[in-house]
Formats: C-alpha cells, sequence, structure tokens
C-alpha cells in the first residue's frame, strides 16, 4: 500500500488556495482542510485595529492550525491511499503573517518571544507536508479577487498590507526546505476552468508525489 499524501497549499490571500484544494479534492479524492478563517472571534477586530488585536488573532491561527495539522496527521492511516489537502499551513502563520506583524510593530518584543517559544515547540511536534504547493500570484489580481469574494471585513485592507506579505511569502518560499515544492501562477493557470491547465498541474502534481 503506498504511503499517504499530504499536501499543503501555500498563498497570499486571494490566491486561490481554497479553489486549488477543492479542485484537488474532486480530481484526486483528497480529503480537504480549510483553514479556520471564519472561526476566529477576532478577526473583524483585527482588521479594524491591527495593532490593538494582532497578537490575539495570529494567537488564536496558530493554536487552530497545530490542532488541526494534528488532526490530520492522526487521519492519514485511516485514509490510505486518499490523503489530504491542507489550506495553508502553520509556517504562512508564524513566518509570514506573525512576522510581518513583528516588523511593523503590532507585535511587541514580549510578545513576540512568548509567540516564537510557542510555534516552534508546536512545529516540532509537526510532520512536514509530502509537497508543498506555493500559489504566486500579482498584488493587483489578489486585490481584484477578494473584492469580488465580497467578505465585508476583508474590504478594509490596505494595498501595502497585502504587498507587505507578497514579500515576506517570496522570502519564506525561497528558504523553505521541509518538503518538494511546486509552483503555480495563478494569474496565468486557471485550473478551475481551463481543461489543458488542468491537465498540465494533474501530471506536475503526479511527477511530483
Amino acid at each position: 500500500m503506498m504511503a499517504p499524501r499530504y499536501l499543503a497549499v501555500a498563498g497570499n490571500m486571494g490566491a486561490g488556495k481554497s479553489s486549488l484544494v477543492k479542485w484537488l479534492h474532486a480530481t484526486f479524492d483528497l480529503k480537504p482542510i480549510y483553514e479556520p478563517q471564519d472561526d476566529n472571534p477576532y478577526l473583524e477586530d483585527f482588521y479594524r485595529d491591527m495593532k490593538r488585536w494582532a497578537f490575539s488573532s495570529q494567537l488564536f491561527f496558530l493554536v487552530r492550525r497545530f490542532r488541526m495539522q494534528r488532526e490530520l496527521e492522526r487521519s492519514l492511516p485511516s485514509l490510505a491511499h486518499r490523503g489530504v489537502a491542507l489550506d495553508r499551513s502553520i509556517y504562512e502563520d508564524a513566518e509570514i503573517f506573525a512576522a510581518h506583524h513583528r516588523q511593523v510593530g503590532n507585535i511587541d518584543a514580549r510578545d513576540w518571544r512568548t509567540y516564537q517559544d510557542l510555534y516552534e515547540a508546536m512545529r516540532a511536534e509537526l510532520r512536514p507536508p509530502d509537497l508543498m504547493v506555493y500559489l504566486r500570484c500579482p498584488v493587483g489580481a489578489l486585490r481584484r479577487r477578494i473584492q469580488q469574494r465580497g467578505r465585508s471585513y476583508e474590504q478594509v485592507i490596505p494595498t501595502g498590507y497585502l504587498r507587505a506579505l507578497d514579500r515576506l511569502y517570496e522570502d519564506w518560499f525561497a528558504h523553505y526546505d521541509l518538503s518538494p515544492t511546486l509552483v503555480i501562477d495563478t494569474s496565468e493557470v486557471d485550473y478551475v476552468e481551463d481543461l489543458f491547465h488542468r491537465e498540465a498541474l494533474l501530471d506536475e502534481i503526479g511527477r511530483r508525489l
């Protein structure tokens, strides 16, 4: 029996992570696990006042993501050949989103040390994915997609925030070495509607696995 497959899909807000996870579920029958975006009780307050709520919001995501990934690991043996597709990983929470708020002063040095200690302890307990799929997308396209999907709390997100996250994503991915990787430019690839793109992506993922 082949080992279970564990894919993680990384990318900025609006890059198409949820759409790709849905496509992987439909195409490969991977179990989809979506990020707990709507469960965060701090989120609306956070987008109104990032400095006040950044630490609380990021701490919520870190703990929730850790629990999700531990449950994912426990479920892999029972899934046999089916496998899992994860919408955003704990690495992004800590090394991109929380790191941005530390850089701009929304998380102070004392809280950052606490956060880092917790993250490092959690990361040591987690299995890396079999494949990390990174969705690269220009900030202008991200902005349009965020507006189109219409989540009210996202409409106040500054474009500068998306640009800062984009830079952190590029730096993080350039140094990521925990598993094999695959980059998809989602401004050019339409894996939902375009048959040619779907077939090319299917072949590429198959080769990487």
